[in-house]
């Protein structure tokens, strides 16, 4: 029996129970101090130097708002981004090539034991900065929004219904005006975190018509395969009929699918998806500061969209490269701040974190340690 993206996340957090503890246990104390001096508050940081990170399409608007403004604070930071995919991201991570990754899906145990070498014997952490609905969105002239349950698309990407006016959509459609055109499924062709949370949208709601395991590759060979968000929306935008799933800040201009929650039917919105975030729990008995959460998709109440994807910043829990830790402190703390999630929001359309989130995320940036800054009589504790 296959399993959920659920499962495999629980697995990956047993196997992963062991806590690191990420700084040493000795203060730094100021001499010379009388009793009317105080300590200066400490200067900002100096960001400097070229830094790379790869990963998640979905991020790709929301990074481009996050660069353009942390490059204003810090204007001798130049950071280059490239949304190759979830895959890509943890992959290049873990090979130590790029400052940090970005991926729709939480390292599973397997990666996690495997971030040693490129953390400088720490380990990574996952950071949810991006909290997004999965839009299912489609192509048919005159039609704007449609309903649809998880069955009905699990069997649109199975193959089994291929009509638009197939009477199943016709019976919850009943006012669409839906001709008699082929529906053409769309989907990734690379290792994809949207087509992970996607996937476990539809196993963990509709098994029976979707029993393939939740997983970042296509299980089937049927239908079109673009590379990235950007080739799928634009797959979709060229072909009359065609249907695909993308974050939803890129399917603008196409149609979008209300998906049945409970006895309703509830279209995509930033505040719906945040609001699955809010009721799920995070996984336990991960590494310290890692902020993996299990989504709930059978959530059945009106005000949640079960169709998101929570997308994270992967880092390291130490670094030996001052310059690159320094950088990569400050940009979570940037990203996870106020004007960072608004500028995301603006560009993106994505949900605003909520404070406690803001908090944890503050907090494992503040811990990341810096190898070459560690004062030579601290130990850890």
């Amino acid at each position: 029996m296959s399993t959920s993206l659920y499962t495999r996340l629980v697995s990956a957090a047993t196997a992963g129970a062991v806590v690191l503890a990420l700084a040493g246990c000795g203060t730094m104390g100021f001499p010379g101090l009388g009793a009317d001096d105080e300590p200066s508050a400490d200067p900002e940081p100096v960001v400097a130097g070229e830094f790379h990170g790869v990963g998640a399409s979905s991020q790709e608007s929301a990074m481009e708002a996050w660069i353009s403004g942390f490059q204003e604070r810090h204007p001798d930071a130049a950071i280059n981004y490239d949304p190759a995919g979830s895959g890509d991201g943890r992959e290049a991570f873990l090979a130590g090539s790029t400052a940090f990754g970005a991926s729709d899906v939480a390292l599973d145990d397997e990666e996690m034991a495997a971030s040693g070498p490129a953390c400088d014997g720490g380990n990574a952490i996952d950071l949810p900065v991006y909290i997004s609905p999965i839009s299912v969105a489609f192509n048919v002239e005159g039609v704007d929004q449609l309903n649809l349950s998880s069955d009905l698309i699990a069997r649109i990407f199975t193959g089994q219904i291929t009509q638009w006016n197939d009477p199943a959509i016709v019976e919850v459609n009943p006012e669409a005006q839906l001709p008699a055109l082929g529906i053409t499924p769309v989907h990734r062709s690379d290792d994809s975190g949207t087509t992970a949370n996607f996937t476990d949208y539809l196993h963990a709601t509709t098994p029976q018509s979707w029993p393939y395991e939740p997983d970042g590759l296509w299980p089937l060979p049927q239908g079109f395969a673009a590379d990235g968000t950007g080739g799928v929306t634009e797959t979709v935008r060229s072909t009359p009929g065609g249907i695909t799933y993308a974050d939803a800040s890129a399917t603008a201009d196409l149609g979008r699918v209300a998906i049945r929650v409970g006895d309703e039917f509830v279209p995509y919105s930033a505040d719906a998806a945040a609001a699955v975030v809010d009721v799920s729990p995070r996984v336990e008995n991960r590494y310290e500061h890692d902020l993996a959460f299990v989504l709930d998709r059978t959530i059945d109440q009106p005000f949640a969209y079960p169709l998101v994807l929570v997308s994270y910043l992967v880092v390291c829990s130490r670094y030996a490269d001052r310059a690159e830790g320094t950088f990569v402190k400050e940009f979570v703390e940037y990203v996870a701040s106020t004007e960072g999630q608004e500028r995301a929001a603006g560009a993106a359309g994505s949900a605003v974190i909520s404070s406690d989130v803001q908090a944890w995320i503050t907090e494992a940036a503040e811990a990341i340690y810096l190898t070459q800054e560690r004062p030579d009589d601290q130990t850890d504790g």
